[in-house]
């Protein structure tokens, strides 16, 4: 196996490859940190490769500072212990280390160090990150050690609001990191659950940009290719878990899919942010579940375009074909069928479809979607 090496600089700098997580102490230097704090999850905190980063970090001077109180949907309560963590550590920047739960959130703790805004005022509506102090922001190094969300070349970060259990997109530019380590071998130790959920969270992410109706060529050509990777790649990384130059693969898609996604999203991730608001599903998951129903949701305004893609991808029967693929991919890699099996209940869709419909993921879908065909499409998923 020869997994591929690369130093990219679209949209950030990437330093790709298996290895570079030694690279980690240089390039907080390089941004200016002396101090840096290292945000991950609870589950991640105890694992070898989150006291090697730390490891790396002490030896090259810069201490082994971690929060790690971040839950699977991050909310306003997380981000404010890891704001006053910060704080008390009078620290100067951000490592964000792990799946997009602690991507997130971490970028979130460099965004809100010192704002005059609280952070619900920096939703991505409109102009609103303008009323974000770019000064204060801290500096932000992603480490990415799962192959999905692709927070880690995003200028976002998703945040629930524990109160109303809704998720809001929260924007700025200056949440681009400021170098990204993609190293695969930190995703070999993934459970196998984690390893299905985030890939096919990337291949959501390609396949809602490839059919967003949006004008943007060169997020089309990226989600093109990147549904390619995880169709190749994600059954071998999940069989197979020590395959490096899968596993390298799934982390490109996953990039790419963050990349492609500027395109818009649509109603696989609308559906999904409510469910995984109120229920506190896997994010990536739940998208899979929802996958083919939304096909079938969009049939009359993509099959043309799915086709296309389908030759691309070397499956054959157009439309159908390309479904069936999904299906398949569901199946090798134990995902539910339905959003039952997730706990979803019935007598919760109409909460469900109000909070769908307001999801600004609606915006790149190629059906508009209303009250009522929402309410239909998640009868369609339960």
């Amino acid at each position: 196996m020869t997994a591929p090496t690369a130093n990219w600089s679209y949209p950030t700098a990437i330093k790709f490859g298996p290895g570079r997580i030694a690279e980690l102490a240089e390039h907080c230097r390089a941004a200016g940190m002396r101090r840096p704090l290292l945000v991950t999850d609870r589950a991640l905190a105890e694992l070898p490769i989150t006291r090697r980063a730390l490891d790396i970090l002490d030896a090259g001077g810069l201490g082994r500072a971690m929060f790690c109180d971040v839950d699977p949907n991050p909310n306003e309560r997380n981000l404010e212990a890891g704001l006053q963590v910060y704080r008390a550590g009078r620290h100067d920047g951000v490592v964000c280390f792990g799946g997009g739960s602690a991507l997130d959130l971490g970028k979130l703790i460099a965004l809100m160090v010192d704002q005059p805004v609280s952070v619900w005022e920096l939703e991505d509506i409109g102009d609103w990150w303008t009323r974000a102090n770019p000064d204060t922001i801290a500096p932000i190094i992603a480490v990415p050690t799962t192959a999905g969300t692709g927070s880690e070349v995003g200028r976002a970060g998703v945040l629930t609001n524990s109160q109303t259990h809704r998720k809001k997109i929260i924007f700025h530019p200056k949440l681009m990191p400021t170098v990204t380590i993609c190293d695969p071998e930190l995703t070999v130790g993934m459970p196998a659950f984690i390893t299905a959920g985030t890939g096919m969270d990337a291949l959501a992410h390609c396949l809602e940009a490839y059919c967003s109706p949006h004008y943007h060529p060169m997020s089309q050509g990226i989600a093109l290719e990147g549904m390619r990777l995880v169709f190749e790649n994600l059954p071998r990384a999940y069989a197979t878990p020590t395959d490096l130059t899968a596993r390298a693969h799934m982390m490109s898609a996953a990039a790419m899919g963050a990349v492609a996604f500027q395109k818009g999203l649509g109603a696989i991730h609308a559906l999904s942010h409510p469910v995984g608001a109120v229920y506190n599903t896997h994010h990536g998951t739940t998208n899979a579940v929802v996958m083919p129903m939304v096909l079938d949701f969009n049939r009359p305004a993509i099959e043309e375009k799915i086709s296309m893609a389908a030759a691309y991808l070397g499956i054959a029967g157009g439309f159908d074909g390309f479904r069936a693929r999904i299906v398949s991919l569901r199946e090798e890699l134990g995902i539910p069928r339905s959003l039952s099996e997730l706990g979803v209940e019935r007598d919760r869709l109409d909460e469900l479809t109000k909070m769908a419909i307001e999801d600004p993921s609606c915006g790149g879908n190629p059906i508009p979607m209303t009250y009522e065909n929402t309410r239909a499409l998640f009868e369609a998923c339960l």
